[in-house]
This record gives C-alpha cells, sequence and structure tokens, in this order.
C-alpha cells in the first residue's frame, strides 16, 4: 500500500475504550503528532479489565515485564506476576505521563457509529454526538460478564456477585464462600481465600490442567538496577526463557501431536502428580481432557492450597442455587455464606453492544452472524477506515497481548498512511480476503488443541476455536505490513 507524501492530510481519529489498548493507541498518535484525535471511554479512569477486576488474588498470568508497553518499561513491578492493582496503576502511570486525560472523555460509552458520506458518525449515551474520519476500536474482549443461567440463583439468601464486580463491602473473614468456576479467576480467588474464610469450597463443572509457575518477588535491589539499566528488563522481556515457551505454547496449539505439546503435558502431569498426595483429591482434579485444551492456568500454589482442610473440591454439574447453598447433580448441598460466580464473560461481544453500521447500511450483528471474524483481528469488509485492536480471530493465549495489540497498531499505521497522504480517502478489507482468510483459518483451527474435544470460552457458536490458528511468528510476519491486493482504497 503505497503512499505518497504529497498531500499531507490531518485526520480525525476517535478510539472507543481506554484500557490497555486505548492506551496504546492514544500514546502512538500522541508521539506521531499528525492527526487530531479523542478518546471515548464508558467508565470514568483508564484501565479497561484492570480497572473492573478487583477480585482478591487477581495476578496477570504473564511475566510483568512481558505484559509491559515496549516504549514505557517499568522498573517498579513487585513480583515476576504482577498483581492486577499494580498493573491498574502502570496503566494510569502511562496515561498520565503523556497527559492523555486531556484527550479523555470519560463516562462517555459509544452507542452508535456509524459511516455517512464517507465519515463515521458517533453517538454517546449521554447523546454528545461526534464525527471522525477513522476509528480505533479498542473496546477489548474480556469485560461483559457472564452470569450462569442457574435456577433458584436469584433464591440464595447471602451475598452473591460476580468475580468482575466484586463487593468489597461483603466481610469474608470467617465465613464459608463458594467459589463457581475453574478458570484462572477461580483459582486464584481460591488461593487467596483459603486461610482466610472459614471454609472454601471451590465448585468446579470440569477441573483444570495446572502449570507450575514460581512467583518470585522483585528485591529492592533488583528493582533498583532496573531502574539504573533499564536494558536488564529487556533481558527478561526478550529472555529466551520467556521467548521460547510463547513459541512452545504457539507450535503446540497448531500441532498437539508435535514435541512441544507432549513436554506442556508432561509439566502439567507431574505437577499434579507431585503436587497432590491425597490419591482420591488427586484424580477429582485430572481433567478429561488434553492440556491446554481451555486456556492454561498458571499457579504457584493452587494445589496446596486445595489440601488445606479448610478449603473443599467439589467436581460436578449444579442442579440448582438455594437459599443456603449449592445443591449438586448428585443431590449433595454445598451450604455457604457467601457465593462468588467466577464464570468469565461474553466473549464474542467486542464491539458491541454498540450499534455500528458500515458502508451501504452494513449491519455489524449481520456481519457477524453466527460468529465475529476479523482480518487479523483488525479489518471488516463493509467498515471503512474501521480497525480493531484485539479484535475477533486474533492470537489468544498464555502470553502478552499487549505485545500483539502493538503488532496490529504498527500494522494499523500502514493503512492509516494511506489516508493521511492524501492517497486514499478511505481503505476497506476486501470481502474475498476475509472469506478466504475465515477458510483457512476455520480449517487450520479444527485441527489445533482448542477443537480437540473440550469446552471452553475460545469456541465460537459453531464449535470452532475463534482464536488465531498459527504460529507467533507467523501473525508477526502477517502484522508487519499491509499487502496492497487485501484492500481496496478509494479517493
Amino acid at each position: 500500500m503505497a503512499s505518497t507524501q504529497s498531500a499531507p492530510k490531518s485526520l480525525r481519529i476517535a478510539v472507543i475504550g481506554a484500557g490497555m489498548a486505548g492506551i496504546l493507541a492514544a500514546t502512538r498518535l500522541l508521539e506521531a503528532g499528525k492527526h487530531k484525535f479523542v478518546v471515548y471511554e464508558k467508565a470514568d479512569r483508564v484501565g479497561g479489565t484492570w480497572r473492573e477486576n478487583t477480585y482478591p488474588g487477581l495476578t496477570c498470568d504473564v511475566p510483568a515485564h512481558a505484559y509491559t508497553y515496549s516504549f514505557a518499561p517499568n522498573p517498579e513491578w513487585s513480583s515476576y506476576l504482577s498483581p492486577g492493582a499494580e498493573i491498574q496503576r502502570y496503566f494510569e502511570s502511562v496515561a498520565e505521563k503523556y497527559a492523555l486525560d486531556k484527550f479523555m472523555k470519560f463516562g462517555q460509552e459509544v452507542t452508535r457509529c456509524e459511516w455517512k458520506n464517507g465519515r463515521w458518525e458517533l453517538e454517546t449515551a449521554k447523546g454528545l454526538k461526534d464525527t471522525a474520519d477513522v476509528v480505533i476500536a479498542a473496546t477489548g474482549v474480556l469485560h461483559h460478564p457472564s452470569t450462569p443461567d442457574i435456577p433458584g440463583l436469584d433464591t440464595f439468601a447471602g451475598a452473591c456477585f460476580h468475580s468482575a464486580q466484586w463487593d468489597h463491602s461483603v466481610a469474608l473473614d470467617g465465613k464459608r464462600v463458594g467459589i463457581i468456576g475453574s478458570g484462572s479467576t477461580g483459582v486464584q480467588i481460591v488461593s487467596a481465600l483459603a486461610g482466610r474464610a472459614s471454609k472454601v469450597i471451590h465448585i468446579q463443572r470440569t477441573p483444570q490442567w495446572i502449570m507450575p509457575t514460581p512467583n518470585d518477588p522483585y528485591t529492592e535491589e533488583q528493582k533498583a538496577a532496573f531502574r539504573a539499566n533499564p536494558a536488564l528488563i529487556d533481558e527478561i522481556r526478550y529472555s529466551e526463557a520467556y521467548t521460547s515457551a510463547v513459541r512452545r505454547f504457539t507450535e503446540a496449539i497448531v500441532d498437539p501431536d508435535s514435541p512441544q505439546m507432549r513436554e506442556i503435558e508432561a509439566i502439567v502431569q507431574k505437577n499434579l502428580e507431585d503436587s497432590v498426595k491425597d490419591p482420591v483429591l488427586r484424580e477429582k482434579l485430572r481433567p478429561n481432557y488434553r492440556a491446554a485444551c481451555k486456556r492454561l492456568i498458571y499457579s504457584s500454589d493452587y494445589y496446596q492450597k486445595v489440601q488445606r482442610p479448610d478449603v473443599e473440591v467439589a467436581i460436578g454439574g449444579i442442579k440448582q442455587i438455594e437459599p443456603n447453598g449449592v445443591r449438586m447433580a448428585d443431590g449433595s448441598l454445598q451450604e455457604v455464606d457467601v457465593l462468588v460466580l467466577a464464570t468469565g464473560f461474553h466473549a464474542d461481544r467486542f464491539v458491541r453492544p454498540m450499534r455500528l453500521i458500515g458502508r451501504d447500511g452494513t449491519d455489524i450483528d449481520a456481519q457477524w452472524s453466527p460468529t465475529p471474524s476479523a482480518y487479523l483481528g483488525i479489518s471488516v469488509p463493509g467498515f471503512p477506515n474501521f480497525f480493531m485492536i484485539n479484535g475477533p480471530t486474533g492470537p489468544v493465549g498464555n502470553f502478552s497481548l499487549i505485545d500483539i495489540a502493538e503488532r496490529q497498531w504498527g500494522y494499523i499505521e500502514h493503512l492509516l498512511a494511506a489516508l493521511e497522504s492524501g492517497e486514499a480517502r478511505s481503505v476497506e478489507l476486501k470481502e474475498e480476503t476475509l472469506r478466504a482468510y475465515d477458510e483457512r483459518r476455520i480449517a487450520a483451527a479444527r485441527k489445533t488443541i482448542f477443537g480437540s474435544g473440550c469446552n471452553s470460552w475460545y469456541l465460537d457458536a459453531t464449535g470452532v476455536p475463534a482464536s488465531w490458528p498459527w504460529s507467533y511468528d507467523a501473525f508477526a510476519e502477517q502484522t508487519a505490513k499491509p499487502r496492497d491486493e487485501d484492500y481496496v482504497c478509494a479517493a
């Protein structure tokens, strides 16, 4: 997509969302200094998922120095895996460093975005209206809590809340706490509350494979060294240990019969065998599906915590919720005072429920029926000058989404160059590009470990894994620069 600089044009760009991806877009646009931009955020401050989630034990499962913008190293991380509150403070500090507040419109949820007369018209829930040449959707993935449809849930007599809507006014010390859900959130909450609540009951339909991960704190001496020499941070961020782990993971996903997959399986199986001494409990905690079919759980202490006398694991389906507890499918009653729903999110919403209407009245709901898709997680045909960060079909897994977002932003910058040069008034993905991409992607996705027979949030409405089904290096290569033949540039 060649560009000429003969007639440079300043664009007006609207960024939707002030989480990790929105801060990235705003910072990069500010540094470029070419365009006017505004960031719309539905909440009252930045942070996205790290603002919304405040549950006990919240920790990122990616090394802290890897879950960091390449342009904003942070020598102050307290440990190898950073707690959620620190990540939130980090994003706030980046926004403060770049004085992004003056570009932010907080408390303004974009409810409608429509392509009219060659521009995007936006409207918020409060009635604010705006127009933009380009829209960057940095709306995230995991921000619409999924509440399970369990009979009797509204009859529970105690406090009940979703993990992403944690009620900090509810006392937990000395209480019997039930946690429904066995993903990373459920595991982290159980580990955090063991020894604090009088009883912790981990209620899970299926157990998870646990990848053992030490979480050593950084000493003051180490942090001082990071401050004095940022290259030491890069040594962690780009270390052979981390980058090889990312490649091992993505190669294992692509080929479930690969040596990399066998290595992962051997590690998690050994972790279960060596960590859980009680053979009955060990078998209760043994999943009946292959490692990494669901998102791998990284924990340094879950197996140790569930062996405490004040922690119980209840495996199986739930029949109903009753005023004093959870009635399991086998008839047993798990009596609890507080019920936590660690039941995840609606991972297929992306920009929705915003009403997004593209060229010729194309509605994103129709475009994404029965399942959402976007080329490289960025572009959708019928929606000119509309680009996503971490959109549908992008890579997901146990690696840094900040790195993925930065690669996508680099790709978007190339598309913006065609607009700012005056070469084109609009840039739009071709329908045949997405069609061919999806044909290849779906065929490959069915063969990945995600498609090996378990139920997970990685699966779309048709039962196909919805994420990038190739290697990490392949994604890096394909997002290095757009191909001219994939897009239509309209003057």
